[in-house]
């Protein structure tokens, strides 16, 4: 394979297309964007099938330096699960990486313990990806962990995604630089 230029005119290394590169993200709420919105379609007190929660919150890199962009999505509720104190949904969403592109999920979203769900899709970079994202949820619905388990990529990862990830715990934050977007704490033309 040739190397090739992407659209931020940096060179991509060729790999081979089944091999599996890892990236964390955070995804933060920090209560400024209005979501997530509960749409409670059930019309029943508790949570209940068919309740809609769309979303966007604010994604950071892994070690919580560089605001990288937003997810957007709907959570479609499917069962309360009141003995676990959580709720099962169906969740289709996306992650939206500035200039680099898209990474679009689908799967099971359980609010009391770790989940997978699939990779579907994405643009620019992430054209054709495959795989899954382990979600692991620290406070709901603020914070976040995620780990994605990425292959048939083009080439490999840019550097700046790939980080040594801070530990996720309930007292995570990104840095206040990445919080302000100063220049030095974005990924260049980072999803807002």
């Amino acid at each position: 394979m040739a190397a090739s230029s992407s659209a931020l005119g940096t060179t991509i290394s060729p790999v081979k297309l089944d091999k599996v590169q890892e990236m964390q993200v955070y995804e933060i709420n920090e209560r400024d964007r209005g979501s997530p919105a509960y749409l409670r379609l059930s019309q029943k007190s508790v949570n209940a099938l068919g309740d809609l929660v769309p979303f966007s919150n604010k994604l950071y890199t892994g070690d919580l330096q560089k605001r990288i962009g937003i997810t957007a999505g709907i959570c479609i509720l499917i069962e309360n699960k009141p003995e676990k104190k959580g709720d099962r949904y169906e969740a289709i969403f996306s992650f939206h990486f500035g200039d680099y592109g898209h990474i679009a999920v689908q799967g099971p979203y359980l609010t009391y313990e770790d989940t997978y769900l699939a990779i579907t899709g994405g643009s620019g970079i992430f054209e054709g990806v495959t795989g899954q994202v382990k979600l692991k949820q620290i406070v709901f619905p603020f914070k976040i962990f995620y780990t994605f388990y990425l292959k048939g990529m083009a080439g490999e990862l840019p550097k700046e995604l790939v980080c040594t990830a801070v530990e996720p715990t309930p007292a995570v934050e990104a840095t206040p630089a990445a919080k302000a977007c100063e220049p030095h704490a974005t990924i260049a033309n980072f999803t807002n």
